[in-house]
């Protein structure tokens, strides 16, 4: 089992940039598919990035190009740079984890509580 905790949100005007952490505790971190998801306010969770345990990535379509997902196995930490932010970004982020070395963008078993990003124009 792994606990997750998410950090760096924050307001921001659009065009700028935000990092994302996420500290994981538990044993086995580098064993993890991890991901990021975000939940807008009155709109569904949504899949943004994903990273795998030999490090093979992907993202939607609404953040390639401007975001980046990254992993410290040494730290237990999860990142997700975000640039070029705009209003639509606005949401809660979270992160997950999945007991797996396949790719996961749905599934994830262990989630975080959040981090509010909010974008103003």
């Amino acid at each position: 089992q792994v606990q997750l905790v998410e950090s760096g949100g924050g307001s921001v005007q659009a065009g700028g940039s935000l990092r994302l952490s996420c500290g994981a505790d538990g044993y086995g971190y580098s064993n993890y598919c991890m991901g990021w998801f975000r939940q807008a306010p009155g709109k569904q969770r949504e899949w943004v990035s994903s990273i795998t345990t030999d490090r093979r990535t992907d993202y939607s379509d609404s953040v390639k190009g401007r975001f980046t997902i990254s992993r410290d196995n040494a730290k237990n930490t999860l990142y997700l740079q975000m640039n070029s932010l705009k209003p639509e970004d606005t949401a809660m982020y979270y992160c997950a984890a999945k007991s797996t070395r396949f790719w996961c963008s749905d599934g994830l078993d262990y989630w975080g509580t959040g981090t509010l990003v909010t974008i103003s124009s």
